[in-house]
């Protein structure tokens, strides 16, 4: 394993770290990849594969009037490896690109595997290995390099809580209380719809604001994330929150009778072969016993099969705005690159975007080039950038329109076509211009 470029170790094989070391090993860098699973394992984790999607397996909408999209269509012109990759292991999902987990692993094991000059280590870090080297350990970093990382930062160790959804047996779904349909008619089978009367709704609402939980502490609470938020959380805020929310009927009709909801659950596809189905929307922590049954009262699911139960575990990210500057590199005179939502990005899509943008400007960096950051008119520009210039209270980030240049003079029907065709023109430029691509 030796390209005579020279040797760069990236800590953590999540999103960020695979891409970071797809990234290197491609412009002619020696990686040592190393991944503590399985021998060391987390709250969340259920595999020792690498890239392993723990919460949902959707990487989000594709739809070009969406943040999510175009950062997308931004990675694409970039040449992000996981992204290509997430594609080929798909599963339906309507406008949104979800994959079957076990698949999309297993794809970029074989693509870290290809390239000889990438050699993986399952092996725990506890402390900074030597520059250069890039930590993208993740969310669920260990205690004892989270302590290393707040001692080099100089800032105290933030985190918040996220919670996985609960995924059912397919064939435990009462299909006579269900239907297939995307929202709008739009998206075929990719979802399927769970409704509820009122009476039925509001049955489940009592049982789910009253259900017990796994206890958190005052201070926990207050650290819970909006992006992820509990189902029992957003119960809790008020009846009908949930029916604006993950479980809101508008645009579902049942193909068969014609009828609307009063309130609708919807089931998406967890892999390819199509036999288990995750619960959109149902991040929980409750216990597992009143998960069964308070989710149970959702007539399609009174006799489910529950092959996960819902998770709430602790997501560990550092103070960016004080700690590193553009390219997710760490002040400091040695090259350490920061990654994945360790930085304060937040999503399947930002992890990884952030593991290629560090990997290009480290090795820029080594190879004596300046720095590479797309510019803020773009998802990847205005992204990498509220991790550095963010003022007030920092929190960890998904892609959004808000962190663009706002559209002067722009309608607001015409605004999302502006901001996408704006980020892909912008997003092609910078690539030709800093020589970004390999």
């Amino acid at each position: 394993m030796t390209t005579g470029k020279g040797s760069v170790t990236v800590v953590g094989g999540g999103l960020a770290g695979c891409e970071a070391a797809l990234q290197l090993a491609d412009r002619g860098f020696d990686v040592t990849l190393y991944e503590m699973r399985p021998e060391v394992t987390t709250g969340a984790h259920t595999t020792g594969a690498l890239a392993e999607l723990v919460c949902s397996n959707s990487l989000k909408s594709e739809g070009e009037e969406t943040a999510s999209g175009v950062l997308k269509k931004e990675l694409h012109a970039l040449g992000c490896r996981l992204l290509a990759a997430a594609e080929e292991c798909r599963v339906p999902s309507g406008s949104a690109l979800a994959v079957d987990r076990e698949l999309f692993s297993a794809k970029v094991e074989r693509e870290i595997s290809a390239r000889s000059n990438i050699k993986v280590v399952r092996r725990e870090i506890t402390d900074f290995p030597p520059a250069p080297a890039i930590i993208a350990t993740g969310p669920l970093t260990s205690g004892a390099l989270a302590r290393k990382i707040a001692e080099k930062t100089g800032s105290e160790r933030l985190y918040f809580y996220d919670a996985v959804a609960p995924v059912v047996d397919a064939d435990s779904v009462d299909m006579t209380k269900a239907y297939f349909g995307g929202r709008y008619g739009k998206g075929g089978d990719d979802y399927l719809n769970l409704p509820m009367n009122k009476t039925e709704y509001e049955a489940f609402y009592e049982a789910l604001v009253n259900a017990r939980t796994v206890v958190l502490k005052d201070f926990e609470r207050k650290e819970l994330f909006e992006g992820c938020m509990p189902i029992e959380e957003l119960a809790s805020r008020g009846k009908d929150t949930m029916r604006f929310g993950p479980l809101r009927p508008v645009g579902l009709r049942n193909p068969v009778t014609g009828e609307s909801a009063y309130a609708v659950v919807q089931l998406r596809r967890e892999n390819a072969a199509g036999n288990c189905f995750n619960i959109v929307g149902f991040q929980t922590n409750l216990t597992f016993g009143e998960q069964k049954r308070v989710f149970g009262l959702i007539p399609a699911l009174a006799h489910a099969e529950f092959l996960r139960y819902g998770v709430m575990h602790r997501n560990t990210y550092i103070k960016s705005p004080e700690t590193i500057t553009y390219g997710f590199r760490l002040k400091g005179d040695e090259a350490y690159y920061v990654a994945g939502q360790l930085s304060g990005v937040e999503g399947y899509v930002e992890s990884i975007m952030s593991g290629l943008i560090a990997a290009v400007n480290l090795a820029r960096e080594l190879d004596g080039e300046a720095p590479a950051v797309p510019p803020v008119t773009t998802v990847t520009g205005a992204l990498s950038r509220y991790v550095v210039e963010c003022e007030g209270d920092f929190q960890p980030m998904n892609a959004n329109f808000g962190l663009l240049p706002f559209a002067e003079g722009v309608g607001k029907k015409e605004r999302k076509k502006y901001y996408h065709d704006r980020a892909v023109r912008d997003i092609m430029q910078f690539a030709s211009d800093t020589r970004f691509l390999p």
